[in-house]
């Protein structure tokens, strides 16, 4: 690394690149994540992982064609891969201007404004917590099952999610690089067994051949498109959190944009062609009926089909290292969010330094592991279901705080995507960005849309029915955090103009600060 820094004309900022006892060491402690230690494929693998493939195609597939009765899912992976990578046009440009822990609530402080930007900082930080301690449900409950077929023993679904909660705090303290080549093992072998099964299900198709059925875009009407919009998009959860990584990439300028694009491509065409494979399995004609009636265990039962128990036993290990995986990626994201608040003063300094010996943000993974172990004991406290039977965890635990984050995502895109286009505008762009800006405008509307599918069927989403104060109650855990930032940053820019003016600004503010304290000690 570099002991100087450099300026760069597109931010109009100066940006540091030193080590320890550069800028970004200051008063005997670390301020700034520590760079070059990432390059595309470990930042591919890092954020791919979030999106837990196999329980995907063990999960939420099943839901969407039996609940939903869309057989058309294929088709709807492929579409929303091109609203994704719409989205993706004027995001990725950003990712060149602005690097920031931050990501999501830094692109909208540039754009939008800094209150605006710390609103989108709780919000951020609400909804992948959400997201991450959701998969702690769905782990215990699998990690149960497979104690109680395996071993004949009856294990409270809590307990293998708390120690999942401790093996990923330990994680979270080291290096990223380290993380990444964990989560790239888990991930790639996952991917395999998927596509093994998805090759065994074309060469050996269920009653009704091998058909393309699912492709038809008659497949896509009904009831439950709006509801499947909102499940689908959840799949692609994670290449957006590229940008987290930027500071502790190589190349960032590159890296970022290419590690997007071919994350949202690998995700729509994995998941197009494995709902695909579903459908031939199972045959188009039943697969809704059968999906309903066996649920995540579909997969399970048409791998043994065609390639035996033996193979399906490994595919129920790797169904929890997958979702292990995830767990890691999402902890790692959201201690870089709370590292980035903290180092501009949104939450206490505390969490805007790093381990010296590793370079991770420390103090933010710390708090991510509490909330974790927090929520999962409420959840086991408040489980009325006996030890074995383990699906409340998954019909709340999982269900509830996935959806509350999936909501928080998708808002937080659709911002991005009017931040982008605010951004570039107040910095005159001409004809040469005018096609960024209609990408992102569109890909913004189709997120909003989706957004208000979201809040109007989160009964279908999370299971309560009708008139269920849930219905509302957990919506707006995420307009309840947007509401608080936003008044956090009108307090902040009337109390502390300073703290106000760095919102957005990462590793930047750090060095005004620095280069003001130097100016005063000068004079």
């Amino acid at each position: 690394m570099s002991t100087g820094s450099s300026f760069s004309s597109d931010t109009g900022t100066t940006r540091g690149t030193a080590d320890t006892g550069g800028i970004n060491t200051y008063k005997g402690e670390e301020r700034a994540l520590r760079a070059n230690r990432l390059g595309t494929p470990g930042l591919l693998l890092s954020v791919v992982a979030a999106s837990a493939p196999l329980m995907v195609v063990a999960g939420v597939m099943p839901t969407v064609f039996g609940v939903m009765g869309i057989v058309g899912q294929p088709l709807l992976y492929i579409i929303l891969g091109v609203v994704l990578m719409l989205f993706g046009v004027g995001y990725a440009e950003m990712s060149r201007h602005v690097h920031n822990a931050g990501a999501f609530y830094a692109y909208i402080a540039r754009g939008l404004g800094p209150t605006a930007g710390a609103g989108a900082s709780l919000v951020a930080l609400v909804a992948y917590s959400a997201m991450q301690v959701g998969i702690y449900g769905i782990l215990g409950f699998e990690v149960s099952g497979i104690f109680a077929t395996y071993l004949d023993i009856k294990l409270a679904w809590w307990i293998p999610a708390l120690v999942a909660a401790a093996v990923v705090g330990v994680l979270g303290w080291l290096k990223i690089d380290l993380n990444a080549k964990v989560l790239g093992v888990l991930l790639v072998i996952e991917c395999a067994l998927v596509v093994i099964f998805d090759i065994a299900a074309v060469s050996k198709p269920g009653p009704e051949g091998l058909s393309l059925h699912a492709f038809n875009p008659e497949t896509l009407t009904g009831a439950g498109l709006g509801t499947a919009l909102c499940f689908c998009i959840a799949a692609f959860v994670g290449f957006e959190q590229a940008p987290v990584y930027a500071e502790e990439t190589s190349r960032p300028q590159i890296v970022v944009s290419r590690v997007m694009f071919l994350a949202v491509g690998y995700a729509a065409l994995f998941l197009a062609i494995s709902s695909w494979a579903l459908t031939v399995a199972a045959g188009p004609g039943s697969i809704a009926d059968t999906s309903l009636k066996e649920g995540p265990g579909m997969l399970f039962g048409l791998t043994e089909e065609r390639l035996g128990s033996t193979f399906t036993d490994i595919l129920h290990v790797l169904f929890v290292t997958g979702m292990f995986a995830a767990l890691l990626s999402f902890h790692n994201v959201v201690a870089r969010y709370a590292f980035a608040m903290g180092r501009e003063g949104l939450l206490p300094a505390r969490f805007g330094r790093t381990n010296r010996a590793s370079g991770a943000p420390g103090t933010g993974s710390l708090l991510q592991t509490v909330v974790s172990v927090v929520i999962v004991l409420v959840f086991a406290v408040t489980d009325d279901n006996p030890v074995g039977d383990p699906t409340a965890p998954v019909l709340r635990l999982f269900t509830w705080m996935g959806n509350v984050g999936a909501l928080g995502v998708i808002l937080l895109m659709a911002a991005a995507s009017f931040a982008v286009i605010a951004f570039f505008v107040k910095r005159g762009a001409g004809r040469a960005q005018a096609p960024r800006l209609v990408a992102s405008a569109l890909a913004g509307l189709a997120l909003l849309t989706i957004a208000v599918f979201t809040v109007r069927d989160f009964d279908v989403l999370v299971g309560s029915g009708p008139g269920s104060a849930l219905d509302w109650l957990l919506p707006g855990v995420i307009l309840l955090a947007l509401a608080g930032g936003l008044v956090y940053g009108a307090v902040l820019r009337s109390v502390k103009p300073e703290v106000h003016a760095r919102i957005g600004l990462g590793n930047e503010a750090f060095q005004l600060e620095k280069a003001a304290e130097s100016e005063s000690a000068r004079r």
